[in-house]
């Protein structure tokens, strides 16, 4: 990676080294810390297919409590670099880019809530874009595809497929609306959705495009050696 088109924006200390062993439920996968076997924790409940694979070495956190005693946090690539799986750090990079002014689209703009309730549902965030109320959700894109793109879901979500609804209906109202996809994987060269897991998932975002829902993608992932979160690129390609 050049890092002179990258910009850090979090540095993650007390990390240690694991090999994945197995994935046991959607939220606990089994590591070899050393030549010791240990259980940690991972808030993607994603498949992670392609990234969550045996003998890959990761990255995890220590935990003080619970029944697992790592967080696994990211996972090398073939590239070098890591992905970075662990969504709460997705969201800290995305609120510390946003607070440094580093997203083009996004310039002035500040962070007014976190998961605003609209109806039955709640969103990401509430902006506040120079007086405009902006409603954002965030999606976590780690599904790497044969060309190159980082790609969501994995598998069919339909509490996604309800956020773009409710994206849709708020900027028919008159508010302005953004779906983000982090693709939180190194070199990544677009965004695309993943049509093979959710069939309508595509048509639903195209009706949110031609209805004034802002479709937007970065790119950031983990540098192991500077034990960094990286920026990659703030305005990757959205293929729809």
């Amino acid at each position: 990676m050049d890092q002179a088109s990258v910009n850090a924006l979090l540095r993650l200390d007390n990390v240690v080294e694991c090999t994945v062993v197995e994935r046991l439920n959607r939220f606990v996968v089994k590591v070899f810390r050393g030549s010791t076997e240990a259980l940690a924790h991972t808030n993607n409940t994603g498949s992670l297919r392609g990234v969550l694979e045996r003998g890959r070495r990761a990255y995890c956190l220590p935990k003080a409590s619970g029944k697992t005693g790592f967080r696994l946090v990211a996972v090398e690539c073939p590239v070098g670099a890591a992905a970075l799986i662990d969504t709460t750090l997705q969201m800290r990079a995305f609120e510390e880019a946003l607070a440094r002014d580093l997203i083009p689209w996004l310039r002035g703009c500040r962070l007014a809530r976190r998961n605003p309730r609209v109806g039955d549902s709640v969103l990401d965030y509430l902006l506040d874009c120079g007086g405009r109320p902006t409603y954002v959700e965030v999606k976590s894109a780690v599904l790497r595809l044969g060309d190159g793109t980082a790609s969501y879901p994995e598998p069919a979500s339909a509490r996604g497929r309800r956020h773009v609804r409710v994206l849709t209906r708020l900027s028919m109202e008159g508010y302005r609306a953004l779906l983000v996809f982090i693709a939180a994987i190194p070199g990544s060269k677009g965004f695309r959705v993943n049509s093979r897991a959710d069939s309508l998932l595509p048509r639903l975002l195209l009706e949110a495009s031609l209805k004034g829902v802002v479709i937007k993608a970065l790119s950031l992932y983990y540098d192991p050696q500077a034990r960094l979160v990286l920026l990659e690129n703030p305005d990757l390609p959205v293929l729809l």
